[in-house]
């Protein structure tokens, strides 16, 4: 048993103990939960290793460390056990994510190694629902993406990454694992767009998903259908399904510079809970 103030890898037996700790803040730390919730903490299924720090033998925090690099329910202690852990192992991630606080903490202690960054997005309000709107009348067009519309919803997918990511999703391995992802939501029921004449005008998906809550993501309206509301509708459409279907609770988080964007999530009954920071390298 740990006795002591100390890191580990966790394993495979370490599960009810991690999945207690995510359980603690289910909105905020729905991304990384629901890939332990379907793939353990096997470091090959889950896509990376998850470190756990312990106090007095109690797991008290976790940071997830694959693709990115997340602080979930990070005290302070842990931030600075878990800063000297991503030092030795060296930079391996393609961005650093999390509770704006926690991830703050971890970046200030990163960064004479591991900097410049390419970005950072310090403050990225948390905004959260339970409910339908009352005023904005969903979008009838908007819906699931059927499974041989790749083709069309994969350029849409492409363009908003690009945009809002500033490097486009198909380099390095020329998109298989991104287009892999895309595939993997469309043929779960999580992939959602109004399309027109064979080109999405609007779409978003329904990045993460668990008992407690889901997070929407990629949410994009074509550059030439913009100012015309589709934002507000499309949104209040994806929303009757994820609260009728997924989970009672619907989040997402958005840069703070994209006033459009949060206007029109305020609209459809989101309210900022909190803040997340992106460093993106």
């Amino acid at each position: 048993m740990l006795t002591t103030t100390t890191t580990k890898v966790l394993e495979p037996s370490d599960l009810d103990a991690a999945l207690t700790v995510l359980d603690r803040d289910p909105v905020a730390n729905a991304f990384v939960a629901a890939r332990v919730r379907i793939a353990g903490l096997d470091p090959w299924r889950l896509g990376g290793e998850m470190w756990g720090w312990y106090s007095g033998g109690r797991l008290e925090s976790l940071c997830y460390a694959g693709a990115n690099l997340v602080p979930l329910c990070a005290t302070p202690a842990a931030v600075r056990a878990f800063a000297d852990r991503a030092r030795r192992a060296g930079r391996r991630c393609s961005s650093i994510v999390g509770p704006a606080e926690s991830t703050a903490a971890l970046w200030a202690l990163l960064e004479p190694s591991w900097g410049p960054a390419r970005e950072v997005r310090a403050r990225q309000p948390l905004m959260v629902t339970r409910s339908l709107p009352a005023d904005v009348v969903p979008d009838p067009g908007v819906r699931r993406v059927h499974r041989d519309e790749m083709d069309v919803i994969m350029p849409a997918c492409v363009a908003m990454f690009t945009e809002e990511v500033g490097v486009s999703p198909l380099a390095g391995d020329g998109g298989l694992l991104y287009q892999a992802r895309v595939a993997e939501l469309v043929s779960t029921g999580r992939s959602f767009a109004r399309i027109e004449d064979g080109r999405v005008v609007f779409k978003a998906e329904i990045g993460a998903a668990t008992a407690h809550a889901c997070q929407i993501q990629g949410v994009w309206v074509a550059p030439e259908h913009r100012g015309r509301g589709l934002s507000k509708t499309g949104m209040a459409a994806v929303l009757h399904y994820a609260l009728r279907d997924i989970a009672p609770v619907a989040s997402l988080y958005v840069n703070d510079f994209n006033a459009a964007a949060r206007a029109a999530y305020r609209a459809v009954g989101f309210a900022e809970v909190g803040a997340f920071m992106s460093v993106l390298f």
